[in-house]
């Protein structure tokens, strides 16, 4: 059944964000936008994806994420999931 007969309007829940290449204040910026969205849609889980690089971006998403709101909590990617190109985020339920 194709899903645009029943919900013409709504696009998949996508439960990864990428913020590769991105400055800290616009993947910022993404990431909450992100957070909101997922949570409303409903998700539980969702990877963020911030490349390795120097690390500075990590760190200061995952200082973000300590803080925010929805986020229950988070942790480094682990093998399969990309490592430490990643973090794996725990949204807390409605």
């Amino acid at each position: 059944m194709p899903k645009s007969k029943y919900h013409p309007n709504t696009t998949p829940a996508i439960d990864e964000v990428h913020l590769r290449q991105l400055t800290v204040d616009e993947a910022l910026l993404k990431l909450d936008r992100y957070l909101n969205d997922a949570f409303m849609t409903g998700l539980y889980q969702v990877k963020v994806i911030h490349s390795r690089g120097t690390g500075t971006l990590r760190q200061v998403i995952r200082k973000v994420l300590s803080q925010h709101p929805l986020v229950k909590s988070y942790r480094p990617g682990g093998y399969r999931e990309g490592g430490a190109g990643v973090t794996i985020v725990e949204l807390v339920q409605r």
